[in-house]
């Protein structure tokens, strides 16, 4: 019986093997830029911490925000072609149901352990107040590599982690989503086991196939979400579609959505990476194009028309908006100096540490955070849940209008909170959600 190796401090496992960056299944991870050593779980419990503190927040209520609900860490023993059983830790947390239903995606990824998952149930928290939804925040996954296992060993995962941590889901407690390396395939099979037990419930999970009541537009949600509030920030700094350049982090489904949704609207995208490496034209990619040779099994360094270049340069093309859309810690203190932006907006979960959090602000970038710019994903996944419930489907336009709508009315709501408070869009988004929770939980009484 063998036993996940835990990560070593550089990000690798014992073996020496890197992840992947939340992409379909790469290979050759070596060329990865490096991370900050900093923790997702330090990153989101600084900027809470700050948060509560401009907020006046009692410790003793700071200590019941900051701490998570429920924690559940189960065995899973799956027998992988080698012959061998291999057992994975699977990881539910979930950190606040006040304000609803906890949700919150579920990743296979070797990094993942208690601290991350922990780090991202928060963060969930937060996402869902500052836009408005009502959900609590959760979060899980499998230490598994992903990238490594079949289809029948990834199914095998899904299903196993389900029957562990059945007694926590269900359409009105708990609602898992897709992440870093689970898809829609991942949740029809998740669906069907809690179904098992359950009956038929579509709406225990989201982001299905069409095929199993899953939502229209919802694949794409997250990096349209991007696109929105780039269109949104555009006129403060006098950007226009033919005159904005982009460079994107990471080319799973987060990024190369938003790359192709911002290339349709007329911008030119002149740098890409993923786990593969990094490639750059200035004179624009055909991302269409790239995704096709990606999805086909090319590596982006084969694509032609591109210059391959070191993943370290990426951060250092001369661009308008730089899209994060790979792990967290990828911009850091080392780092953040290098970025020759006017934008960044957040397309992963913590992307960017504190303290270079600080540097991009002397530098006068402009950053929408984490917490309000990827909420796209889950937005749609409310809608999802929405429709299954009713067993009622929208056309997908409907879908990316109610999109827009309500992530353009969050952006206003923390631009205001920023302009009133001097703050950053990131503090004025973490207050903004921190009291949504605390008036929920006072009103309910869990807090007084």
């Amino acid at each position: 019986m063998t036993t996940h190796t835990p990560r070593t401090k550089d990000g690798l496992r014992g073996d020496g093997q890197a992840p992947p960056d939340g992409s379909p299944r790469e290979a050759d991870t070596a060329v990865r830029p490096r991370r900050a050593e900093i923790s997702n779980l330090e990153i989101v419990d600084h900027y809470f911490s700050v948060a509560a503190e401009r907020l006046g927040l009692r410790d003793d209520i700071a200590a019941v925000l900051r701490s998570s609900y429920r924690e559940m860490q189960v065995q899973i023993p799956v027998k992988l072609s080698d012959g061998k059983i291999h057992v994975f830790s699977g990881y539910r947390v979930q950190h606040n149901g006040a304000r609803g239903p906890y949700k919150g995606g579920i990743r296979f990824h070797p990094e993942v352990d208690l601290d991350e998952i922990r780090a991202l149930a928060s963060l969930m928290t937060w996402k869902t107040a500052v836009v408005g939804i009502p959900y609590g925040g959760a979060k899980g996954g499998v230490n598994c590599p992903a990238e490594e296992l079949t289809d029948d060993e990834l199914e095998t995962v899904a299903r196993m982690f389900v029957d562990r941590v059945d007694r926590l889901l269900g359409p009105t407690r708990d609602i898992p989503a897709p992440d870093v390396n689970t898809n829609a395939q991942t949740m029809a099979w998740m669906m069907d086991e809690y179904g098992k037990l359950h009956g038929y419930s579509p709406a225990c999970v989201t982001g299905k196939p069409i095929a199993l009541e899953g939502s229209y537009g919802r694949e794409a949600a997250t990096g349209r979400g991007l696109i929105y509030l780039l269109r949104e920030v555009a006129p403060r700094l006098e950007l226009t579609p033919s005159t904005t350049r982009l460079v994107v982090q990471g080319f799973g489904n987060v990024g190369s959505w938003a790359a192709r949704i911002a290339a349709q609207l007329g911008c030119r995208v002149v740098g890409i990476s993923d786990a593969g490496g990094a490639v750059t034209n200035p004179n624009g990619i055909d991302v269409e194009e790239l995704y096709a040779h990606v999805r086909e099994g090319g590596r982006i360094t084969e694509f032609p028309n591109v210059e391959p270049i070191d993943p370290d340069e990426l951060l250092q093309l001369e661009c308008d908006v730089f899209i994060p859309a790979a792990l967290g810690g990828m911009i850091h203190k080392d780092n953040a100096d290098l970025l020759n932006c006017r934008l960044v907006i957040e397309g992963a979960n913590s992307p960017t540490t504190p303290a270079a959090d600080e540097i991009l602000a002397d530098k006068g970038i402009l950053v929408v955070p984490d917490v309000l710019a990827n909420a796209g994903g889950v937005i749609v996944s409310y809608f999802e849940w929405v429709q299954n419930l009713q067993h009622f489907r929208w056309d997908e336009r409907e879908v990316n209008d109610r999109l827009g709508t309500i992530i353009r009315k969050a952006f206003r709501e923390v631009s205001a909170r920023a302009g009133d408070g001097g703050s950053s869009l990131r503090l004025a988004a973490y207050e903004l959600g921190i009291e949504r929770v605390v008036e929920a939980a006072t009103v309910r009484g869990y807090i007084s």
